[in-house]
């Protein structure tokens, strides 16, 4: 392991401490998985699951993973072998997230406020049929113009 990743490694584990212990984290959004609701540079709040029951389809959902957390919108919630399983997705992705169950989730985002690299607030609001498709052809024209300009 690196430094790079070492450091990044301790962050993470700093969040969700956090979030474990029932505090509200702000983050910054990397990446495009949710524009354009959330765009990269958005400062988003993120509170512990507890403090509001379980989420609901149209939410924005914290999720931890391996290498980090992914903030997602919670599209389905289905109920297999008597387990409740939660199934998220990105409002640009292709495809959903494998279903997971409530403990991979560690809070929700509730708030969001504009920062230097991005002015706008990010639409945090539940949505409960996003336009995946429109999305996803945005960020590919977004990512186009990148290439094209440079």
């Amino acid at each position: 392991m690196n430094k790079g990743q070492k450091k990044f490694s301790s962050v993470k584990d700093v969040g969700s401490a956090l979030l474990s212990e029932g505090k509200t984290i702000r983050i910054k959004a990397h990446g495009y998985s949710m524009y354009p609701a959330i765009k990269p540079g958005s400062l988003i709040l993120i509170e512990p699951l507890r403090q509001k029951g379980n989420p609901v389809p149209g939410e924005i959902i914290a999720i931890k993973r391996d290498n980090g957390m992914v903030v997602h919108r919670l599209v389905k919630i289905v109920i297999k072998d008597g387990v409740r399983l939660y199934i998220a997705r990105g409002d640009s992705n292709a495809y959903a997230d494998a279903p997971i169950p409530v403990d991979r989730i560690s809070g929700r985002v509730v708030r969001s406020e504009p920062s230097g690299e991005n002015p706008v607030p990010a639409d945090i609001r539940i949505n409960r049929k996003p336009r995946f498709f429109l999305n996803r052809m945005r960020v590919i024209f977004i990512f186009i113009l990148k290439k094209i300009r440079s």
